[in-house]
């Protein structure tokens, strides 16, 4: 009897072969048998599907308002659509945006220290006492208030920048003379004691008679007037003026500081007219 149908056994030839395959094993499902005479057929490696069942071309999805007509150019090769349809488009290459940079707040400026600003005060001033000094009387001779005449030099010691010559000055027309004084911007050649050079003096009351020429006699009050310059910027650098934090009072005494200097100067200028 059969447990699933409820039914006798079939009896007969036909059941002999039932039993023995039963009694044989499982089943086995039939395998085709291959024949050396068919032809091999290439199979593609993602999908393993035959190369001839995958299409050359697809159609290409256009947008909503290029749908109206379809024509032969909305096939595109399979490799240049996406699987929606859409075709396949140069993406723009984003730029990479720094994030942006942490504010630091400025850290408040040390307040000056008085010994090292009160020895740079009293070093600076000494330098632009000095400067203001050597190039007032060059000053006056560029802006044309000097005395032409003649030196007769008696006495040179030294080479370069350590020469040291004095000499007897003549003015024009023995309008006076000055013995003894320091002459400046002898040439190397006339050196020698009795030598006679053109020179200018600012007045009967100078000390230094200049013999400079051409763009020497200028070249020494500009170098002087910018290191009188420089002196008082470093003045209100040194002694803590430029890093007051109120600016009221850091411009008096950046003022101050420059000042001083310039002030020394108009003195010099004054006291060798």
């Amino acid at each position: 009897m059969n447990i699933v149908t409820s039914r006798p056994a079939a009896s007969g030839p036909s059941a002999t072969p039932r039993r023995s395959a039963s009694a044989a094993g499982p089943g086995v499902a039939p395998q085709p048998r291959l024949d050396p005479t068919d032809r091999q057929v290439e199979v593609e490696p993602t999908t393993g599907a035959p190369v001839d069942a995958v299409p050359r071309r697809v159609p290409v999805r256009e947008p909503r308002w290029q749908r109206g007509a379809v024509s032969a150019g909305n096939w595109a090769p399979i490799e240049e659509v996406h699987w929606d349809g859409t075709p396949l488009r140069d993406e723009p290459r984003r730029r990479h945006r720094r994030p942006p940079a942490r504010r630091v707040p400025p850290r408040p400026p040390l307040p000056p220290n008085p010994p090292a600003g009160l020895a740079a005060l009293l070093a600076l001033s000494l330098l632009a006492t000095f400067f203001a000094w050597v190039s007032v009387g060059p000053l006056w001779l560029a802006v044309g208030h000097s005395s032409g005449g003649t030196v007769m030099i008696t006495e040179c010691v030294g080479n370069g920048l350590t020469q040291r010559c004095r000499g007897i000055f003549q003015a024009d027309r023995d309008r006076f003379q000055v013995q003894g004084v320091r002459v400046s911007g002898v040439p190397t050649g006339s050196t020698v004691t009795g030598s006679v050079l053109p020179a200018r003096m600012t007045g009967p009351d100078g000390a230094t008679a200049y013999a400079d020429t051409g763009a020497g006699r200028h070249l020494r009050w500009m170098l002087g007037l910018a290191a009188v310059v420089g002196c008082a910027a470093g003045i209100a650098r040194w002694t803590g003026a430029t890093r007051l934090t109120d600016d009221r009072q850091r411009r008096r005494a950046v003022l101050l500081a420059l000042a001083g200097p310039l002030l020394l100067t108009l003195g010099f200028l004054a006291a060798a007219w």
